[in-house]
């Protein structure tokens, strides 16, 4: 099955404008550099799903044993792996095959990037529900369902999803997507932000005084701050904050199932994978990668361009351009030398006690 089942190619493209786009060496196979570059491509799939006519895309040698019985007519690919392209194929060598497929498939599939309103229309659904003090630029679309509340302002060209809630005075920019059932209340979103549905953006935070025998509710007066271009993943939830706000920096791309207690502050360009944690408080800095289900402590300072191995427990300050795995986490080398250690005393003692 094509990639293609719910969307379209924009057009046939050529070999030659692919070449181009990727920034890629050809590869010809049986035909010349010149013929090959005139082949057609209609659509991209999978290197075992792909039929004659279309792009598939190697970029691991997990997968390259599929490469030899592939039908498709071109794949993207690193140099590494020519020697496995069948005769047929025409191969488009490139430095980063995922980079270049990226490119590739924006290029060829140009609304994919986004998710579209739900039922492919523009404007405002008759069953969504919009306040009569909200404010709503030309060219926004509000699907079935939807709920818009007082003096929130949204911008051109924003799509709300199914069933969303945009709660009172908040603020989305131009050219955002939010996806169905998911509740904004508190917040400031930048331009061009992605939102996944069911993500909860504003709810209070996990604030409470023990008094006595019993916990007393902190107010949370703090918003959450979304900037420009960050992408929010399915399911995640962002607290708003106590006395600052909660922020997430320019361009972070957040996975599904993320949770980001009250007044964090997160930087520009971070990546944070599926069931991460992170407690009230904490700083991260620029461009910091953080694996699956790691757990960031409260009022800690994660440094610019540090990296977080998955499933770590952070439990003091990490500083810039670390990186960091177990838990609690620890330098990585020192880590993956602990981790070696504790397999080998294993076997060694599986072998004594075989001996005995």
């Amino acid at each position: 099955m094509s990639l293609d089942f719910n969307r379209k190619i924009a057009r046939a493209f050529t070999i030659g404008e692919i070449a181009e786009i990727a920034k890629a060496e050809l590869s010809a196979g049986d035909l010349s550099t010149a013929e090959a570059k005139q082949e057609i491509i209609i659509g991209v799939s999978s290197l075992e799903m792909a039929r004659p006519g279309e792009l598939t895309f190697l970029g691991a040698p997990l997968y390259q044993e599929k490469l030899t019985s592939s039908r498709a007519s071109a794949c993207i690919l690193s140099r590494r792996y020519c020697g496995s392209l069948p005769k047929h194929m025409i191969g488009l060598i490139v430095k980063d095959p995922y980079l270049a497929m990226t490119h590739v498939l924006a290029a060829l599939y140009p609304d994919a990037r986004t998710p579209g309103a739900l039922f492919d229309n523009s404007g405002v659904s008759p069953s969504a529900i919009i306040h009569a003090q909200a404010r709503l630029e030309p060219g926004v679309t509000v699907d079935a369902g939807a709920v818009i509340g007082p003096r929130a302002q949204i911008g051109a060209g924003s799509v709300i999803g199914a069933h969303t809630v945009i709660g009172a005075d908040v603020c989305i920019g131009r050219h955002c997507n939010i996806g169905a059932h998911v509740t904004v209340m508190s917040a400031l979103i930048g331009d061009s932000v992605i939102i996944h549905p069911g993500v909860c953006l504003g709810q209070y935070g996990y604030g409470y005084a023990l008094s006595g025998s019993k916990f007393e509710k902190t107010p949370q007066l703090g918003r959450v701050i979304i900037q420009d271009e960050v992408e929010i993943g399915s399911n995640t939830t962002i607290d708003r904050g106590t006395l600052r706000d909660t922020i997430i920096g320019e361009g972070t791309k957040i996975d599904n199932l993320v949770q980001i207690g009250h007044n964090v502050i997160i930087g520009r360009s971070c990546a944070i994978v599926a069931q991460t944690g992170v407690a009230g408080s904490s700083e991260i800095g620029d461009f910091v990668m953080i694996g699956g289900q790691a757990a960031i402590g409260g009022h800690l300072t994660i440094g610019d361009r540090a990296q977080i191995a998955a499933k770590s427990g952070v439990m003091r300050n990490i500083p810039a351009g670390a990186r960091v795995g177990g838990a609690p986490a620890r330098p990585l080398r020192k880590f993956l030398r602990i981790e070696a250690l504790l397999d080998k005393l294993t076997q060694a003692s599986k072998a004594k006690s075989k001996t005995n």
